[in-house]
């Protein structure tokens, strides 16, 4: 005899407690829980030369679906992950989050986004910019107040 699993329709009760109970949450002026998923990120800086690294895990995108912009010293990411298999299926287990997403990396340095060079390989995804010199920033040279 087959045991039965007691969370063989989780997926499908938790969709129907966020139909019963969204619009509750709504209107009562709750956020609602968003659709979608926040990839994981890595930031890292480099001084050979000088540069940010941003690593983000987005297996299962398609690249060419995958946006990437920067402004001043944020990067913005964005796409969408696709469903697989169809809205019959009948899922034991569900814990890869798909549908849009939207990140904001808050970067630690001015950063020339013009020059910024991205690869994806492996569901990975690097994102390589050059540092730049703060807006309106220049060294300032020192005399000596007994050198005239």
């Amino acid at each position: 005899m087959t045991e039965r699993d007691p969370f063989a329709n989780f997926e499908r009760m938790r969709r129907g407690m966020d139909e019963l109970f969204g619009d509750v949450f709504e209107r009562a002026g709750m956020a609602h829980r968003r659709a979608g998923f926040l990839p994981a990120v890595d930031v890292a800086y480099t001084g050979d030369p000088p540069r940010a690294i941003v690593t983000a895990e987005l297996a299962g995108i398609d690249p060419g679906e995958i946006e990437i912009a920067v402004e001043g010293r944020k990067l913005l990411l964005s796409g969408s992950r696709r469903p697989v298999g169809s809205r019959t299926d009948i899922y034991q287990q569900v814990e890869i989050a798909r549908g849009p997403f939207r990140r904001v990396i808050e970067l630690g340095a001015h950063v020339r986004g013009d020059e910024a060079k991205a690869t994806y390989e492996d569901g990975m995804l690097r994102i390589e910019l050059p540092l730049a010199r703060e807006p309106g920033a220049r060294p300032v040279p020192i005399s000596r107040a007994d050198a005239e």
